[in-house]
């Protein structure tokens, strides 16, 4: 599980059958402090999540199950909307 803060809205006007009605954002990966890190990525969304949002993704075989139909090419997916974080210091 990763964190990153949504920067953007993708629009695609075709896309494969397991993608329709899905969401795609923009997702700029961020660090436990909210420092951005590596490039934004493309990021299908589960949870309803908006711009600005800080938000937990996951990528690789685990983005594509989290997914209605989890046979799909998804290589990130939103599974949650972080209300804070604390690195306990």
């Amino acid at each position: 599980m990763k964190l990153g803060r949504v920067i953007g809205t993708v629009v695609s006007t075709k896309k494969l059958e397991c993608f329709d009605r899905k969401k795609l954002l923009l997702l700029q990966p961020i660090d436990e402090n909210g420092q951005p890190v590596g490039k934004p990525i493309a990021a299908m969304d589960t949870v309803q999540a908006g711009e600005g949002d800080t938000v937990m993704f996951e990528g690789g075989k685990e983005a594509a199950q989290a997914l209605d139909n989890w046979f799909n090419p998804c290589d990130a997916t939103i599974i949650g909307i972080v209300d804070g974080i604390s690195t306990g210091e």
